[in-house]
């Protein structure tokens, strides 16, 4: 994260290789939270496009809810952020971390 820079860049690289900037992220207003858009918000704050504070703000989000989203993709890459196969990638990585 570039959070202690002022100078932010203008885009970054989105979880599917495309170029994401402010006005191509998900909007506002969005409360169907799908994988694609999900990722694109943790690939703008992990690129320094927007501050974790800022997406929490924008977006309506506990940290708690955004730092799981991240936890996610860092563990199982975008198929972690599925809804209906949390309880599998969770068990997935538990037994990873075992062997």
């Amino acid at each position: 994260m570039i959070e202690n820079q002022k100078i932010r860049p203008a885009q970054v690289i989105g979880p599917l290789g495309e170029p994401l900037t402010i006005d191509s992220l998900p909007p506002a207003t969005t409360t169907r939270w799908v994988v694609r858009r999900k990722a694109e918000v943790v690939a703008a704050v992990n690129g320094g496009l927007l501050t974790i504070d800022e997406v929490c703000e924008r977006y309506n989000l506990t940290l708690e809810e955004f730092a799981s989203w991240q936890r996610a993709v860092d563990r199982s890459g975008m198929q972690g952020l599925r809804v209906t196969r949390i309880q599998h990638y969770r068990d997935l990585y538990e037994r990873q971390l075992k062997y």
